[in-house]
């Protein structure tokens, strides 16, 4: 499935998600229902198209119920991109389990004289429209450019999660600053005395 869609809206939902949660500075962004609402209103792909904020009602009410929910979602993206690259069958059955557990739908879509499938939940649950959105956006990107595009970062005080869209596919690092560090670090080891 070489011409799977996926969109950069949608994978980047997925791995802001999963970096809500640092693990290693022990860090964690989604402990209240308020940081929760604060997410959604950062990432409107996430938000299911019947809910009461895509209608004009107000805001959508969230419980500590749809926040464990979420978690628990989180906890299943994060186990997706650290484990793509070195066990793809145990990834492809965890974005499988997740999408079943959301109820997930294809949808045929049609913009700007193309077509693409969408997959969505056909419930208004917002974790589980998140989960759609989110597990499909990474199986496409794992069908369309494989699954060592979908990682961890090689910063031993980072470990945020990334997905390479670039054309060479050789990123190891979340982001520039990282992999600035990296660098630096591996500059002064070959220069220190031994």
């Amino acid at each position: 499935m070489r011409d799977a869609y996926y969109s950069p809206l949608a994978v980047q939902t997925a791995v802001d998600l999963a970096n809500t949660l640092r693990p290693v500075k022990g860090e964690d962004a989604l402990e209240t229902v308020e940081q929760f609402r604060v997410f959604l209103d950062e990432h409107p792909v996430a938000e299911p198209p019947s809910s009461a904020a895509n209608q004009g009602t107000g805001p959508r009410q969230l419980t500590p119920a749809d926040l464990a929910e979420v978690r628990a979602l989180r906890e299943t993206v994060r186990e997706v991109l650290e484990r793509a690259d070195t066990d793809a069958d145990a990834t492809a059955a965890l974005i499988n389990a997740g999408l079943r557990r959301s109820r997930a739908t294809p949808v045929l879509r049609h913009e700007d004289d193309r077509w693409w499938t969408e997959v969505t939940s056909d419930t208004d649950r917002c974790a589980a429209h998140l989960a759609a959105t989110t597990l499909s956006a990474l199986a496409s990107v794992i069908a369309t450019l494989g699954p060592a595009r979908l990682g961890v970062c090689a910063g031993p005080t980072c470990r945020a999660a990334f997905v390479d869209l670039s054309r060479n596919g050789s990123k190891q690092y979340c982001t520039r600053t990282c992999a600035h560090r990296a660098s630096v670090a591996a500059y002064r080891s070959r220069r220190s005395p031994r």
